[in-house]
């Protein structure tokens, strides 16, 4: 095995703690997303709550959008903890 091509990588703990709540953040927004999809599919079912059910598909969609806005932040922020720490 060639030794030149190993990689060691110091992940401290508080880059862990602060990828984990940013994992936490996007599982919890992962939910709504679901939960307003799922509302707003039944209450299609029923023709006088249509509006209602439209409304919460716009509130879905646009949480789809905070998605990668919370994943880049993520990126970001352990990114200036770790060049903060090296110096």
């Amino acid at each position: 095995m060639n030794t030149h091509n190993k990689v060691f990588l110091d992940l401290g703990q508080e880059h862990i703690t602060i990828q984990r709540r940013y994992e936490a953040l996007g599982a919890f927004n992962d939910l709504l997303i679901a939960l307003w999809f799922l509302i707003g599919s039944f209450l299609f079912l029923t023709h006088s709550l249509v509006e209602s059910g439209t409304w919460l598909f716009i509130a879905g969609s646009a949480q789809l959008l905070i998605k990668p806005i919370i994943k880049l932040t993520s990126l970001i922020h352990v990114s200036r903890v770790y060049h903060t720490e090296k110096r």
